[in-house]
């Protein structure tokens, strides 16, 4: 049995620690380090708990439906009912579960949550039972009211998705007008002194839009942002239709250091993060072994005791859907463990006796190809599994949006003769290798 200690978000790269030096509220669960001090630097620097002894936050699909019609949604939803949701006795009988299972925080989501009547009884249960509760939305249904009810029922965060600026958002979402509702929503959330920030999507469409996302950061007085990696599942499996290539994945993670680096030096306390690709964290390693060695190994201290992809897929994160499935992560829908009205989340998430389970709590054990050879596997561990199962058909495969050269990651025709003779070659996609 796993002690009950916190977890956090361990798919998440915070730059302005790694890259800048500096110090956000996530630190002591995502790095092990003390957190609290000021973003630019002062604070203490400890280990204050394993890594690996950690509940898992809970991403709660708490309703399919949705108000809008996302491009790369995971869940494929829509604006209509759908049968056989949890009831909200159920939905209270399971965040008491959690509760006693020790989970730190559980993340509303959906779907759109604000479309289910009882979501603020289920966040008031939630912050009852000492479960941090956070929304993700995509903000159009934000009004003052709204943004009040989720300040009073204890949400701690609020996470609004947007898909780059205002054209490029609206035809990603679906709706016209889209963006301006959700920019209003973080307008409402501020104003009643919720904590906030946005959600982004690298795609080939953000990725063109970048310099211009950060200059609307700033401008808007934003003071969190997260760009997440494109994962193949819902509406969003046509893969890499909206993709970026690998040179372009390198480009973002020049113009995101870049432009953080700048805030920082700029004292602007604006964190932001990349998520769903350790290979950020590499990358971001490896620039700073070439400008500056001693901050590289601090950092890559910090990378190694977070474990990237060891500590994030079924073991710090997992997810519940609508109906009371339990999955790997809110991306892998097609995939279950159980259901909470037959058994216990706990005994669900505990399961070793399931083969995916099992293999996704000792993931350093089944990584396969360039990942199992990679110099830099201890930082990483093979990052997003679901990516690896959606291309190749097999959990254990490389992420084919790793976008780390052979020689960055220390790859000699040896070792490619060694993959090829074990079966374990995994050729990159022509798509994204480019």
């Amino acid at each position: 049995m796993r002690l009950l200690v916190p977890g956090a978000n361990t798919r998440m790269i915070d730059i302005g620690k790694l890259y800048c030096g500096g110090a956000s509220t996530g630190d002591g669960l995502r790095y092990g380090t003390e957190s609290g001090a000021d973003c630019h630097g002062n604070r203490p620097h400890r280990v204050v708990v394993s890594a690996r002894e950690r509940r898992p936050i809970v991403v709660w699909s708490v309703t399919r439906t949705c108000n809008l019609n996302c491009v790369h949604c995971y869940t494929d939803s829509a604006n209509r009912r759908y049968a056989d949701e949890l009831s909200t006795d159920e939905g209270l009988r399971l965040i008491d579960d959690l509760a006693a299972f020790g989970i730190p925080s559980l993340l509303f989501s959906g779907g759109e949550p604000l479309m289910r009547r009882d979501l603020f009884t289920l966040i008031e249960r939630a912050s009852a039972r000492d479960i941090r509760p956070v929304i993700s939305t995509n903000g159009t249904l934000i009004d003052r009211d709204a943004a009040r009810a989720i300040k009073d029922s204890g949400i701690v965060y609020v996470g609004i998705s947007l898909d780059g600026m205002e054209d490029v958002n609206d035809e990603f979402r679906g709706q016209k007008g889209a963006f301006s509702k959700a920019m209003k929503g973080f307008e409402n959330c501020v104003a009643v002194g919720q904590r906030v920030g946005l959600r982004l999507t690298l795609t080939r469409h953000t990725y063109a839009d970048l310099h211009r996302i950060f200059d609307f950061i700033e401008r808007e007085g934003i003071n969190r942002a997260c760009f997440y990696h494109l994962v193949y599942s819902g509406r969003g499996s046509g893969i890499f239709a909206d993709d970026l290539t690998h040179g372009q994945s390198r480009d973002a993670m020049d113009i995101i250091l870049a432009r953080t680096k700048d805030f920082f030096e700029r004292k602007r306390d604006i964190n932001i993060l990349t998520v769903d690709n350790h290979a950020d964290g590499v990358y971001l390693y490896l620039k700073l072994r070439e400008s500056d060695p001693h901050r590289a190994e601090e950092v890559r201290e910090l990378l190694a005791w977070n474990g990237g992809g060891a500590h994030s897929t079924g073991v710090g994160i997992g997810n519940i859907d609508f109906v009371g499935n339990v999955h790997p992560d809110q991306f892998w829908q097609d995939y279950s463990f159980g259901n909470i009205r037959e058994r216990s989340f706990g005994d669900i998430w505990t399961d070793e006796s399931e083969s995916l389970m099992k293999g996704l709590k000792n993931k350093a054990d089944y990584i396969k190809g360039r990942c199992r050879l990679c110099a830099h596997r201890a930082l990483c561990t093979g990052a997003m599994r679901v990516r690896a199962y959606r291309v190749y058909h097999d959990p254990w495969a490389p992420d084919p949006q790793c976008y780390l050269t052979d020689e960055e990651i220390g790859l000699t025709d040896e070792m490619k003769r060694e993959l090829a003779a074990r079966g374990e070659s995994f050729p990159m996609p022509p798509e994204l290798a480019r």
